[in-house]
């Protein structure tokens, strides 16, 4: 039995709202660590900060738009800094030694400086939010593809 179009277009519409809300979670929080808590970013959360701000603002349009299509144009800017901060949270936890460490001046990319919340490794919550956001784009691709 196959779900009327207007459930399918509905629980589309919910996966990339989802991927959307995520996005603008991540931003915002950057946004507040870095302007409002003077936190310095690293070389690498800069790298991160410029695919995920865009996705905040394609998703957005995509979800007012209603164009489930549009986790084609979000999926490679969600690929790129899903590996950028995979690489990060390598280098983080120490699976990558520091002479390989990007960072030149100003903070480190493996530095204890590098949390938030009592803990909780800012490179972690930005590898969660793009794996995330990746997940629900191939999820959206499935069902808009079927």
């Amino acid at each position: 039995m196959t779900e009327p179009n207007s459930r399918s277009q509905a629980r589309k519409w919910g996966v990339l709202f989802t991927a959307w809300i995520i996005a603008l979670a991540a931003t915002l929080g950057a946004l507040f660590i870095g302007e409002v808590m003077g936190q310095t970013p690293c070389v690498l959360c800069w790298y991160q900060r410029a695919f995920m701000f865009p996705l905040a603002i394609v998703l957005a349009v995509a979800c007012f738009r209603a164009d489930t299509g549009g986790w084609a144009y979000a999926l490679p800017l969600a690929i790129i800094g899903w590996l950028v901060a995979g690489y990060h949270m390598l280098l983080y936890v120490g699976a990558i030694s520091e002479e390989v460490t990007p960072c030149g001046v100003g903070p480190s990319c493996s530095d204890a400086n590098m949390t938030i919340l009592g803990g909780v490794p800012i490179p972690l919550l930005s590898f969660g939010a793009f794996t995330a956001i990746v997940l629900l784009l191939l999820i959206l691709r499935k069902r808009t593809n079927t």
